[in-house]
């Protein structure tokens, strides 16, 4: 879904903001809501999300607030009723770790462009 800022807001050059959208939510256990850029936005204006994807997790009841990076030159506002980011809701699985040995794999511990070769 479409997240929308609730007020005007002026975003800067190279500085962080937090813009509300008047949302709140209750989340069920097991379930997550991620909250992404848009494209629109970082292709015409180079507004990012300095920490896309944003997390909520199930027990978050405050309202939703994103941040926003103006990476461009110029400062650019943003107008209430303006959609300004994306929300998606997952389900995600709890996870018990276990200490021990890793077994082996092909691709073992290359990184960083390893798994296309």
């Amino acid at each position: 879904m479409d997240l929308r800022a609730v007020e005007d807001a002026t975003l800067e050059p190279g500085v962080p903001r937090l813009v509300p959208t008047g949302l709140t939510i209750e989340l069920p256990p097991g379930f997550e809501a991620q909250v992404r850029p848009r494209s629109g936005l970082a292709l015409r204006h180079a507004i990012a999300m300095p920490n896309a994807p944003g997390t909520i997790d199930p027990g978050y009841r405050g309202e939703i607030r994103v941040i926003l990076l103006n990476l461009g030159r110029e400062p650019y506002t943003v107008r209430a009723g303006d959609r300004i980011a994306q929300m998606v809701v997952a389900r995600y699985e709890r996870v018990e770790w276990e200490e021990g040995e890793l077994a082996d794999s092909r691709r073992g511990e290359g990184g960083f462009g390893s798994s296309g070769r």
